[in-house]
């Protein structure tokens, strides 16, 4: 039984706060910044340098929970690349491999700013641009992807979850068009790594790009990259720790991962988000899943009841609940939010600019729910918006 009170005894923060902005970063578990002091003040040395036996506990450590991550999502260790962030990981892929005048990249109109300016940066090198719109639910039809292949088609880059609308891709279908295509696909998993079950085709993708901080509940400064085929991909850091040997102006790499994480990396952080990772397979994706997405389609659905809320994207949503109230300004009702009821949501574009001015609106209001949060908070949101909303009626002039 998914027990959500027991589950809020690891995360002290809840018991001053209302947190509904998980989507730009979760809470960490007692269990992971308990190992993360652990490495502070027990055993704490530079990864992979250094005989001695601090050095040898930390790389021990570390590379657990590379094997924490790797059996997490069902590929092997090698597979794992640590950065620091999801943005990170997919500038490796855009920047570590070469690009040709008229190479072609189709992307979508949905994405997040970190799975769609490096796309756009490439087109100083005469990349092509391809960029699909969805329709006004967030949603990508994918045949409007395979529809714009090309014989000059190098990659398709697709999040799974939109931030912004919290519509759910069908990213096995655009997997397989990628793959009947001989055409790579990468994934932007923000939003969905350890809030949904990815199935086995969709861990099948060729570049999987994922945050430590948000539904895997790390540390921030944490992130994942896994590699189909990790040799296929040039290392865009060079330096200590990434090289077999050096002689002159002569190099050799390391095989990978460890081409891939040139310097000390964020050892504590990565250590953190072992522990984290294991914390969410011990309540199962399943179960947060269904958690998760029942609190946002009830308070979706409370939401658009109420008079002059327009509440944005699908029905069948992920975890993301968009909405705004009647022509406050975004900034002004979150802020309201937590002066009154200690509500925390997010405001604004969500780093998603053409997805909002897809819709024409200047930003909305973000309520995000994660594994911790409760029926009586939607209850409480729903609450306090009803209020602001009587406000504004009663004294349109008091609430701006």
């Amino acid at each position: 039984m998914y027990d959500v009170n027991a589950i809020r005894k690891d995360f002290p923060i809840l018991e001053h706060v209302i947190y509904l902005d998980n989507a730009a970063t979760s809470q960490t578990p007692k269990p992971a910044v308990e190992a993360i002091n652990e490495y502070f003040f027990a055993y704490a040395g530079n990864y992979g340098r250094g005989a001695h036996r601090l050095a040898r506990q930390t790389t021990e450590h570390y590379e657990n929970s590379r094997e924490t991550v790797a059996d997490f999502f069902s590929c092997e260790p090698t597979n794992v690349i640590f950065t620091k962030n999801t943005t990170e990981s997919i500038n490796i892929v855009a920047h570590g491999q070469e690009w040709s005048p008229g190479d072609h990249i189709i992307t979508s109109t949905i994405e997040h700013h970190s799975n769609y300016l490096p796309w756009v940066a490439l087109r100083t090198h005469g990349v092509i641009l391809d960029v699909v719109e969805s329709n006004q639910e967030g949603i990508i039809d994918p045949a409007r992807i395979d529809a714009a292949i090309t014989d000059r088609t190098k990659l398709i880059a697709l999040s799974h979850v939109s931030n912004v609308f919290g519509s759910v891709q069908d990213i096995s279908r655009v997997i397989k068009i990628g793959q009947r295509n001989d055409i790579p696909v990468l994934i932007d998993a923000a939003q969905s790594a350890g809030h949904l079950r990815l199935s086995s085709n969709d861990l099948r993708c060729d570049f999987l790009a994922v945050p430590g901080h948000k539904g895997l509940l790390g540390p921030q400064g944490t992130g994942i990259l896994i590699l189909q085929d990790p040799e296929g991909l040039r290392p865009t850091t060079l330096g200590g720790g990434a090289v077999e040997w050096v002689r002159g102006c002569e190099y050799e790499l390391l095989k990978p991962p460890a081409c891939f994480e040139a310097g000390t990396p964020n050892i504590p952080g990565i250590i953190g988000l072992g522990r984290s990772v294991e914390y969410v397979n011990m309540l199962g994706v399943s179960n947060v899943e269904k958690h998760v997405a029942n609190l946002a389609r009830v308070a979706a659905k409370k939401l658009s009841e109420i008079d002059n809320v327009t509440v944005y994207g699908p029905k069948d949503r992920a975890g993301v609940v968009p909405f705004n109230v009647g022509q406050l300004n975004p900034h002004d009702v979150s802020m309201i939010l937590d002066e009154t009821s200690s509500i925390c949501t997010r405001s604004g574009y969500h780093c998603a600019m053409p997805a909002l001015e897809s819709l024409g609106i200047n930003g909305t209001v973000r309520a995000s729910f994660g594994a911790y949060n409760t029926a009586k908070e939607v209850e409480t949101l729903v609450e306090s918006v009803s209020m602001i909303v009587t406000s504004l009626v009663e004294s349109p002039h008091s609430v701006a």
